[in-house]
């Protein structure tokens, strides 16, 4: 072979190699177009080319990648002090268009972490998992809720939740359905086994904060409670599937506690406990620091909880609990559809509660109202702080498969008022309790209930029900509109951060 055929054939090979290397960059690129959004990222994850859209309440000025402050996504690393600068960073937006930092795909470890800044978005890319470490160790105690006086498990402290912030405004915790895996085995088992000095950490605890949103996101097996905002307004909860094993312990789906303004929404919910319960606070704590819940809409919730409720409205009630709306709610498999949990001690107040357009199918009770519940914090309760429950409306339901139609048990002296049931059909079990109903220390009316009601709820004709209408004004919080926001950013080797 002379010199030009080699020259020739040297050419041909090269061209041959560049064809392939251009075949492989286009399927590459198609390859990572998902859902109509575009994500693409180097070998070196320290280069990445970004573009999506998200929904949320504020859009944000500034953006920046866990992994420009040291993430490692491997599953193993601890990235705590990777979030930590990440926010600490982020923060001097705070006042200048406000701030997003971004979790890419991979596994995130991670042990408590707090979101110290205003104006400020959390988003979770669809293959992003933060894990929350087991290690006890690493998780920050602090003090109980000054509404609970000791913490929910133990007496004294309480681990900080999994994400965590305080005194806060603006802030959204978001994705395209990432996920936030609590990895909560071991705490369930050291909590059977009464090894715990402290309360479970949650997953999301915001407090003392306003116009919150948390959506979009994938909650799977939470050491305790998944959802906390306490003492906080004008929150925003939609699109959360909320997973546990339906024996873990106290693994509540979302409960709003001390908190105005409040909207849920559009959630998926298995879970351990109550899909959502509603709390104000515990006895002469909840009662001294007198912050209820009020103005809460709850809407298009599914929950499967075999021993708990699809809605229970305490037991921690001591602050109070008024004007609740739910509707389009669907149980399957649950202990009871909605539940009011008090007792002697408690104080406070249940009124004013709405519910419509309910189907159930497989449940313990439809209506359950619990007197008794008797759990106290210490010894320095009130014995004469009577809860007050009053105008408690449910219409349009349905329900199948269920095994007794309500229990309903009011306090010696203290009856639970106002109850009013309309358009309620329910079809017991072959093997239901002989007496559907169950009924003590309550009174109220009902029109168009099948099976009969009990005599106290009985003896109204339809036109004398107009208490069961549900309120046709809305809440303010239900006016807030959810934008679309871009997230749109290149880093390369040469970033100043």
């Amino acid at each position: 072979m002379d010199f030009r055929q080699s020259h020739t054939r040297i050419h041909e090979i090269i061209m041959k190699l560049f064809l392939v290397l251009f075949l492989a960059m286009i399927l590459t690129s198609s390859s990572n177009v998902v859902n109509g959004r575009k994500f693409h990222q180097k070998n070196n994850p320290s280069k990445e080319n970004c573009y999506f859209e998200y929904s949320s309440i504020n859009c944000r000025g500034h953006s920046a990648s866990i992994i420009d402050f040291g993430g490692i996504g491997d599953g193993k690393t601890s990235n705590t002090n990777a979030f930590k600068s990440a926010i600490d960073y982020l923060s001097q937006f705070e006042s200048d268009g406000g701030s997003m930092l971004y979790i890419p795909p991979g596994k995130w470890l991670t042990s408590s972490f707090n979101l110290t800044t205003s104006h400020f978005t959390l988003h979770l890319h669809q293959d992003a998992v933060l894990l929350a470490s087991q290690d006890e160790s690493e998780w920050p105690v602090i003090e109980p809720l000054p509404s609970y006086g000791r913490g929910r498990d133990t007496q004294g402290g309480r681990y900080s939740s999994l994400i965590f912030g305080t005194n806060l405004t603006d802030v959204v915790i978001t994705g395209d359905n990432g996920t936030i895996d609590g990895q909560g085995s071991p705490w369930w088992v050291k909590f059977r086994g009464g090894q715990l000095n402290y309360t479970r950490p949650y997953l999301i605890e915001l407090m003392y904060s306003d116009n919150i949103q948390i959506s979009n996101l994938t909650l799977i097996d939470s050491p305790s409670w998944n959802v906390h905002p306490t003492y906080c307004s004008n929150v925003i909860i939609q699109g959360l599937t909320i997973l546990a094993p339906v024996t873990s312990p106290n693994t509540d789906g979302i409960n709003p506690d001390s908190c105005t303004n409040t909207r849920i929404e559009d959630c998926y919910i298995v879970s351990g406990d109550d899909c959502v319960a509603v709390k104000s606070g515990w006895d002469e704590y909840g009662i001294a620091f007198g912050m209820p819940t009020k103005q809460l809409v709850i809407r298009r919730l599914t929950c499967i909880s075999p021993f708990s409720a699809t809605i229970a409205l305490g037991s921690e009630m001591s602050g109070g609990i008024e004007d609740v709306r739910a509707e389009d709610i669907t149980a399957i498999d649950t202990e009871s559809g909605v539940r009011i949990k008090t007792g002697v001690g408690r104080g406070g107040y249940v009124k004013d509660i709405y519910v419509k357009g309910m189907t159930m199918k497989t449940m313990k009770y439809v209506f359950w109202m619990t007197g008794n519940y008797g759990s106290h914090p210490d010894n320095n309760y009130d014995p004469n702080a009577l809860p007050v429950i009053q105008n408690i409306n449910y219409r349009d339901m349905v329900a199948e498969n269920v095994t007794m139609a309500a229990r309903l048990e009011g306090i010696p002296g203290d009856p639970f008022t106002g109850i009013c049931i309309s358009n309620v059909t329910i079809d017991m079990a072959k093997k239901a309790k002989k007496m559907p109903w169950n009924c003590s220390d309550i009174s109220g009316i009902s029109s168009n209930v099948i099976p009969q009601p009990c005599d106290l709820l009985q003896g109204q004709r339809q036109e004398y029900i107009s208490e069961c209408n549900f309120p046709e004004e809305s809440l303010p919080i239900e006016n807030v509109e959810i934008q679309k926001c871009p997230y749109k950013r290149v880093v390369t080797e040469n970033k100043n951060l």
